[in-house]
């Protein structure tokens, strides 16, 4: 989907948190359907949704530091027609309740919705125990699901709503804090349909979360060197867009992927998979992975951490030059 009008990038972050962004949109959605349920690990205070188990405790449920119990709990609310949204930090969310998830959810085919928040090194300070870079890896293997990574509070705002009678397990995963401003109020953000935020030619930089803010400046830094690149927000990781990576392959012929995500089992894997499950023009298709590789998380703010992983507009930049070379159009030294 052609988005590049309702872009509104510069750079700077947003003015709201990702935190009261879900605080008022999950209170709003149980005041308006008293079958949506909000369950918390012990962590309604830290994802905002305090403020709905203050204000109407029916619908609001902390189910204490027991990830698999909350979500054997959202299982048999979904059973008996309630909504469930779950939420833990990421790793929480997704490793330390997997079974469950997968049984009690995918298996059962039981309709919950579960938010894995601090994704990636937006866990920043909390440390690598509490750094998912394997979250959207678990999530992708379960028969059905669906999994989506916000890469603003706008996307966050609207997926809210448009979840809530999704069929199956939707885990979704952001930043309790922001992100860099992407999206103009009035964007058109649909479930399954990536988002083309650049167009260009010569390289396509397909990103998701925390990095297309960074794969945008990356397009900035590229284009003040004569290099133009389609930018795609492909924050439907599963079920992937394949119209739009194909389409982005044939209108560059060469390819990135950026997130914030071990390059194993996220993003890279889903648009490597679309690619090699197609006949497409060219072929092999150049192709560079910006991401996690075979690191744990650490401690640290996120800026040095976005260094140190290598997620950085300054990382895509580089791969997309690398892509580019590849394809024998740039030499790089």
């Amino acid at each position: 989907m052609n988005m590049t009008d309702k872009v509104i990038y510069d750079g700077t972050l947003e003015k709201v948190t990702h935190k009261e962004i879900f605080s008022k949109t999950i209170a709003e959605l149980a005041a308006a359907d008293k079958d949506v349920v909000y369950l918390d690990a012990d962590l309604m205070n830290s994802s905002g949704g305090y403020n709905l188990w203050k204000s109407n405790p029916k619908q609001a449920i902390n189910c204490g530091v027991a990830e698999a119990d909350m979500i054997g709990i959202a299982a048999g609310m979904a059973l008996t027609g309630k909504k469930p949204y779950a939420h833990s930090f990421g790793p929480f969310a997704s490793r330390r309740c997997y079974d469950q998830v997968f049984l009690s959810v995918g298996y059962s085919r039981n309709s919950v919705r579960i938010f894995g928040s601090d994704a990636g090194v937006t866990a920043a300070y909390n440390g690598g125990t509490h750094m998912p870079f394997e979250d959207m890896a678990l999530m992708r293997a379960v028969p059905g699901s669906t999994v989506l990574d916000i890469s603003d509070g706008v996307m966050l705002r609207k997926v809210l709503p448009a979840i809530k009678d999704r069929p199956g397990l939707t885990y979704y995963r952001s930043t309790r804090k922001q992100f860099k401003a992407i999206y103009s109020d009035d964007a058109d953000i649909q479930i399954g349909r990536a988002n083309v935020l650049r167009e260009g030619a010569d390289v396509a930089i397909i990103a998701s979360g925390l990095m297309v803010g960074e794969a945008l400046e990356a397009h900035e830094i590229l284009k003040s060197e004569g290099i133009t690149a389609r930018v795609v927000d492909m924050f439907t990781v599963k079920p992937a867009d394949a119209a739009t990576i194909i389409e982005s392959v044939k209108a560059t012929g060469a390819v990135v992927t950026a997130e914030n995500h071990n390059v194993i089992g996220g993003l890279a894997d889903a648009v490597a998979q679309v690619i090699l499950s197609e006949i497409v023009t060219p072929c092999p298709v150049p192709f560079e992975r910006v991401g996690v590789f075979e690191e744990f998380g650490q401690v640290g703010p996120q800026d040095y951490l976005q260094r140190h992983f290598g997620l950085t507009a300054a990382n895509i930049v580089e791969a997309a030059k690398r892509a580019m070379a590849k394809k024998g159009v740039l030499k790089i030294s």
